[in-house]
């Protein structure tokens, strides 16, 4: 069985060309539905497109219709729809968050202000409900609509629990089954749909994108505790009240006085590094950190567990090579 093999550090590259000429056609279909005879949308949308991310979410529809029986026309329209609905969050989040840079480079709002980085929000919202009805894709755009309803509950809620700081493990689940595990099952249930999938092929690519969310979100959670150099900085959590997965555990298993002591450190907002500090070495000599990475594992062991319904082939194979990049990524 391809889970009891011991995997070597996996990058983009080694799943991504298994549908390399497929991404360079859905590229295409992609800019084609960015083309417009509008000055300042078209110059926002050009910025936009030179700014070159991995693509992990069209990436994953196209390998999941590869696996499922091929990747037909409406794959790449399926794809298209997930990119512009995940870069319509993107925009927002940014708005929100009020981030001046992405990808490296500087964002909408930082270069053009809060209201036209929403208007580019909605409209490649409104540009993947016209793409999806064009081509009476109302299956695919069911599926999407259903996720895009998931994350912002998702959103809402962690706003409502960061405020009041009242979470344990079962509501941090449902946060980010909703905020993030729903978009990459859209990605892996439009895939199967693109690709004429049968029920039990669409069942079992659903719960892969699910798990595989699952386990991508808790990577994000373990960022914050320092466990990897990235660009986002240590401790970026917990200054804006955001308890995860790390943290939960620490506080459930800790004595009531450290629990107290942590918690009114959290409660102030904006702690030093110093307070910082003693929150990271705090979460690691209670274990959360290490209950967090064998939480993210067993996400992955069973998303590729899921695989094993459909018949072995270079797609299938991609696939379970990518779940295991989810918890090897450097960010």
């Amino acid at each position: 069985m391809e889970g009891n093999q011991k995997e070597p550090a996996v990058a983009v590259r080694d799943f991504q060309s298994v549908v390399e000429d497929d991404l360079k056609e859905f590229s295409r279909h992609f800019k084609a539905a960015m083309r417009v005879d509008h000055g300042l949308l078209n110059l926002v949308l050009q910025y936009f497109l030179r700014q070159k991310g991995k693509r992990i979410r069209p990436l994953l529809v196209l390998l999941t219709a590869k696996t499922c029986g091929g990747i037909r026309e409406r794959s790449y329209r399926a794809a298209a729809l997930v990119e512009l609905l995940h870069t319509a969050t993107l925009v927002h989040d940014d708005v929100v968050d009020k981030s001046e840079k992405r990808r490296g480079a500087f964002s909408i709002n930082a270069l053009w202000g809060n209201k036209v980085a929403v208007l580019l929000g909605d409209y490649f919202l409104s540009r993947g409900l016209l793409l999806a009805l064009e081509h009476d894709d109302f299956d695919l755009l069911r599926v999407l609509s259903d996720a895009v309803k998931r994350m912002s509950e998702g959103e809402l809620r962690q706003v409502q629990r960061a405020r009041n700081m009242d979470i344990d493990e079962e509501s941090y689940y449902r946060i980010i089954s909703d905020k993030t595990a729903s978009l990459l099952s859209a990605c892996t249930r439009c895939g199967a749909l693109s690709a004429g999938a049968d029920d039990q092929s669409l069942k079992a690519m659903g719960e892969y994108g699910e798990q595989l969310g699952l386990a991508f979100q808790i990577r994000d959670d373990l960022f914050d505790f320092g466990t990897q150099e990235v660009g986002k900085p240590v401790g970026a959590d917990l200054q804006k009240k955001l308890v995860t997965l790390p943290l939960i555990h620490a506080l459930e298993v800790a004595d009531p006085s450290e629990r107290k002591r942590i918690l009114r450190i959290i409660r102030r907002g904006k702690q030093s590094k110093e307070s910082r500090q003693i929150i990271l070495e705090f979460v690691e000599s209670t274990g959360g950190l290490a209950y967090a990475q064998e939480r993210m594992k067993d996400h992955v062991k069973a998303a590729q567990s899921l695989l094993e319904v459909f018949p072995d082939s270079e797609a299938r194979r991609a696939m379970y090579a990518l779940s295991h990049y989810v918890v090897s990524r450097k960010k």
